[in-house]
């Protein structure tokens, strides 16, 4: 037991702050009610060359499990590397005496899958990715025998709608002056189109326009290649986009499937200026990110060959997610692709998964679509043709989506009037089409700092008002109060650096779930569950670290837990009782707050089903520790506290020491979190930098007396 002498002198001690924690029981009802093993899960993700069979080892999975994450998301690397995923490596292409075209992958369970790739495309349009990043361009790699083809499924004839314009964007490495566009359609070509630049102070200016050349409104296109003399006096810019609104609606010759002759395809392209007859390309040529200008496409055609595989992008096979026991025989959040793949194939897929037996409820179509500049209604018109495939097989399944990058996506380069907010643009186009029921769920993910240097302590604070600002985007975006919002992936940065491998990393991902279950969140999904290595990606001064519950040792087994894992172990194991049980959540607050007004101690409580309170608090300044009184505010004002003794879970710097050594930084010293015992009714000591669970049941309050008669 913790003495009340030794609370006194931690309170006398000059960097300790008394701190009084408020658990509010006067409303009605709870902020929110979830079950642990629905609510809490871990993603898995695509992999590199030889990578699945290295990190799902049965001593991995052994440490991964501990965490107690019941929840598994599949995450879809494939989506991000504009590639087309063979879910099963068996099946068949519409094009089969050629190994070519559409794939389909077979719906009949066979040998076990336990490993499966993802296929680069062809007709690719854009030059960098969110993968592996190795692709490039067909629109400026020199090669005239090879071209971009815009998505064919984004036509009338598969979203019976009207059918919206295509584009592409060349981004020039600096302003340049243009007056002259050099086009090699392929086939089909566009008949109607515009070539335009853009008039900004850079790319996600405001008040940026897109302005169609004097002459670049061109109606009548009969393909081939074209020059045209866009304007006489050179216009200097730096981004170039042509806009296809009209098709030939023709195929190559011989061609049999309905597919080739839909949407646009040009071969090359080149934007310059003309001096003297001759034609002075500012666009680079070259077959890799690197040698060719930077190109943007709005959509690409899943078109591709048995030659295109990419060993080096792996996603774990299906049979071996489900079969190793990390999914806890529960359903898995299910993914489909959507901007680069077919319905048949997410259908295929949803009957493979039930013919094996594996239990599926939800289904989430595609995965970042604003990382791929696609726009919101072409993934809308994609979403929908999906989520009838996934819903034919079987209309229980819940299907949603997008899982943008952000909450708060905002449009890359809309056009003047248009809303530049990417959900709400897609919610907008589910209502218009009369959908917006098939809207299962919304997802995104969070990660809120792209610098992980600089104060972090700061950057700690200022969380709790990023999150607050996703919820009122979303409302603002139209998104229904009544569909689930799931995070699809969470963590301190997309971008690894030393803070994801030290304590603050653990306060953080217990302020995102604590936060977002008590705005009602109904998913969380802690994104660098496998273990994994140091690395640095993004910043120098961010030093080595990374997403993962375990370091792993030189063979790439599970050694030293990370913050990470303890604080999923904490949230698994003494906040939640881990399990289906139903759990409430109640409002709770410090009231100590900062000279900007935010609090130090963020505080999160839940009612188990065993009838016991528990207490998260989160003590995000690293200097001060704070004494917190806790006291439980009943329904008519009077106050309650814990009675008896409870029980205390503190991790904090007594219990994780990173040294820092580039590569081969690692652990100094890993341990739990203690688990200890107090009198409930004093104060709970909150370290610097501290996690804390304090468990245990509350005395009801005391009943008034009724006054004595009068003598």
């Amino acid at each position: 037991m913790i003495s009340f002498l030794a609370l006194a002198a931690a309170l006398a001690a000059p960097q300790t702050v008394p701190d009084r924690v408020v658990v509010d029981l006067s409303s009605a009802k709870p902020a929110n009610v979830f079950r642990p093993d629905e609510a809490f899960g871990g993603g898995l993700d695509g992999m590199g060359r030889d990578e699945v069979k290295a990190t799902y080892t049965p001593h991995n999975v052994a440490a991964m499990r501990q965490a107690g994450l019941k929840k598994i998301t599949y995450r879809l690397r494939t989506e991000l590397g504009n590639e087309a995923w063979h879910w099963n490596p068996e099946g068949t292409w519409s094009d089969p005496a050629r190994q070519q075209g559409y794939w389909t992958g077979s719906d009949k369970p066979g040998a076990p899958i336990l490993l499966s790739h993802g296929y680069d495309l062809p007709r690719r349009g854009m030059t960098n990715d969110q993968a592996n990043n190795n692709g490039y361009s067909r629109l400026d790699d020199g090669d005239p025998a090879s071209f971009w083809k815009s998505n064919p499924y984004l036509d009338s004839r598969y979203t019976h709608a009207p059918a919206r314009p295509q584009w592409l964007i060349a981004e020039l490495a600096k302003p340049s002056e243009i007056d002259t566009a050099r086009l090699s359609w392929a086939t089909p070509y566009a008949v109607d189109y515009k070539v335009q630049y853009w008039v900004g102070v850079d790319d996600y200016d405001h008040q940026g326009r897109w302005v169609t050349f004097p002459r670049g409104d061109i109606h009548g296109g009969q393909g081939g290649e074209v020059t045209l003399k866009l304007t006489d006096a050179p216009i200097k810019t730096a981004y170039i986009r042509v806009i296809m609104s009209r098709g030939s609606g023709t195929a190559p010759q011989g061609s049999t499937d309905p597919r080739d002759g839909l949407g646009y395809a040009l071969a090359e392209v080149g934007f310059g200026t003309t001096r003297d007859g001759q034609f002075v390309d500012v666009i680079r040529k070259g077959r890799s990110r690197t040698s060719q200008s930077v190109m943007h496409v709005s959509s690409t055609d899943p078109w591709h060959r048995a030659v295109d595989l990419d060993k080096d992008l792996e996603q774990p096979g299906l049979d071996l997610v489900f079969r190793g026991g990390l999914t806890n025989g529960l359903p898995m959040m299910t993914p489909v692709g959507a901007m680069f793949d077919t319905p048949d194939n997410a259908a295929a897929e949803i009957r493979w998964l039930k013919r094996r037996g594996y239990p599926v409820d939800q289904v989430e179509i595609g995965e970042e679509a604003d990382g791929q500049y696609g726009s919101p209604e072409d993934y809308g018109a994609l979403y929908l043709q999906f989520a009838d495939a996934v819903r034919a097989v079987d209309p229980k399944i819940t299907v949603g989506g997008p899982s943008l990058q952000s909450a708060t996506t905002e449009m890359w380069m809309p056009d003047q009037g248009e809303s530049r907010w990417w959900h709400q643009r897609f919610v907008s186009y589910l209502k218009a089409r009369g959908r917006l029921k098939d809207l299962g769920f919304v997802s995104f993910e969070h990660y809120p700092f792209d610098d992980v240097c600089g104060r972090i302590d700061e950057k700690l604070k200022d969380h709790t008002a990023m999150l607050d600002g996703v919820f009122a985007r979303l409302a603002d975006d139209g998104v229904p109060k009544t569909t689930p919002l799931v995070i699809s992936e969470y963590g301190f940065s997309a971008y690894s650096g030393r803070v994801m491998s030290e304590v603050p990393a653990a306060l953080l991902n217990a302020d995102i779930v604590g936060q977002f279950m008590s705005r009602g969140g109904k998913q969380a999904f802690l994104f660098g569950y496998t273990p994994n290595t140091p690395i640095n990606q993004h910043q120098a001064c961010a030093g080595y670290g990374n997403m993962m519950t375990w370091q792993t040792d030189e063979d790439g087994q599970a050694k030293w837990p990370s913050p990470t894992f303890q604080s999923a172990w904490l949230l698994t194991h003494a906040w939640t009782q881990g399990d289906h049980g139903q759990h409430q959540v109640w409002p709770a607050a410090s009231t100590v707050r900062d000279a900007k007004g935010r609090a130090p101690v963020m505080a999160y409580a839940v009612k188990r089903p065993d009838g016991k309170w528990a207490l998260m608090l989160v003590n995000r300044d690293p200097d001060a520790a704070h004494l917190a009184t806790l006291t439980f505010k009943g329904k008519d004002g009077r106050a309650m506290t814990f009675k008896g003794p409870v029980e205390v879970w503190r991790y904090d710097r007594t219990r994780y020491v990173w040294k820092d050594d580039g590569e081969h930084s690692r652990p100094e010293k890993t341990l739990p979190p203690p688990k200890l015992s107090q009198d409930g009714t004093q104060p709970v000591l909150l370290p610097g930098w501290s996690l804390t669970v304090v468990r245990g049941e509350i005395s009801p309050p005391a009943r008034r007396r009724s006054p004595g008669p009068r003598g």
